[in-house]
């Protein structure tokens, strides 16, 4: 990053989106007053429960949907004034496939790449071929493509015009799990080169392998933002559980003190944040009640417990600027 570049590839304030209702249809207020920065250089998730607001706030930075208020400034352009330089310096891969099938990959990137303007000696079509893993089927019809290598043309074809910013909308969507990790790992080799990606998925295992950061959309609200580790350490839900090879009635008397709780007849369970003792010294205090241990299993809190926690709550407050735009209903 030269010392011209901002710092921030996107920042967001105040941003709202009222959807006017029609006859049957009830208004609908998608993005309430959205506050959101995004690093440069960055992986940023953006999750939510369907109808949270991540496609509208999509399709704003994209061009494709118009805001009611806010600002939105794209590496330090504003949307309002300089429209062009905000699209071209976003790629998006959408949900759905969208690329003609009687085109080859390379002739899709060199088509896509004049589409923004750029001559021929500053295309990096052969780049993304191989760094994507398509030179093998460069010259090939599209409709002879696997759908994971289909999946990986639409990144291809996001990145041709160069954007600084990545935008990835369920990128492994319809793509197994092998070819999935394999799109894990060329998502962080992008990333590398500095590209700044903003990746909503549904996949919460996606989310926590890949982001660094993490928004969480609900009810067109931001219901949480922070990196992801400090997510994961706002809930406290390691436990270890303990399997034993006869039925218990209830709680050994020297176990009680600790902690510890029957699950069913053989299960006994104690939260990492009751354990006052090692490891070593828990497994000898349940042997010493001659209890023979058949089973350890440890949890540890993950991206579906923070996401749960934020999105089965009541919406937050709404922003005294609700009644702000009345004449749109």
């Amino acid at each position: 990053m030269t010392e011209n570049e901002p710092s921030n590839a996107l920042e967001i304030k105040g941003l709202v989106k009222l959807y006017k209702g029609k006859r049957s249809v009830e208004a609908k207020r998608a993005l309430d007053g959205i506050d959101l920065v995004v690093p440069r250089g960055s992986l940023f998730g953006l999750l939510g429960p369907n109808g949270a607001g991540k496609s509208t706030l999509i399709n704003i930075l994209a061009g494709l949907t118009l805001k009611t208020a806010g600002s939105v400034r794209v590496c330090g352009a504003d949307l309002d004034r300089e429209e062009r330089r905000v699209k071209s310096s976003i790629g998006v891969v959408p949900q759905e496939n969208n690329i003609d099938t009687f085109f080859t990959p390379r002739e899709l990137l060199e088509f896509q790449a004049g589409l923004y303007g750029m001559p021929p000696k500053e295309r990096i079509t052969n780049y993304l071929l191989e760094m994507l893993s398509l030179m093998d089927m460069a010259d090939a019809p599209t409709r002879r493509l696997s759908g994971g290598m289909r999946r990986r043309l639409m990144v291809a074809k996001a990145m041709a015009h160069r954007p600084p910013i990545l935008i990835l909308d369920e990128p492994t969507a319809g793509v197994d799990i092998e070819q999935r990790r394999a799109l894990w790992a060329q998502i962080k080799q992008l990333q590398k080169t500095g590209t700044t990606i903003l990746l909503t998925t549904h996949h919460l295992e996606e989310a926590q392998e890949l982001c660094e950061s993490l928004a969480i959309l609900h009810q067109g609200h931001i219901a949480a933002n922070d990196t992801k580790d400090n997510l994961l350490n706002q809930l406290d839900n390691k436990s270890l559980t303990i399997t034993v090879d006869r039925d218990l009635r209830d709680v050994p008397p020297n176990l009680r003190p600790h902690g510890w709780t029957l699950e069913g007849s053989r299960r006994l369970k104690l939260p990492a944040a009751k354990a006052s003792l090692s490891l070593g010294q828990m497994m000898l205090s349940v042997q010493v009640n001659g209890l023979n241990i058949i089973d350890i299993v440890t949890y540890e809190t993950n991206l579906e417990d923070v996401f749960m926690k934020f999105t089965q709550s009541a919406a937050p407050d709404a922003p005294s600027n609700r009644q702000a735009y009345p004449t749109l209903f």
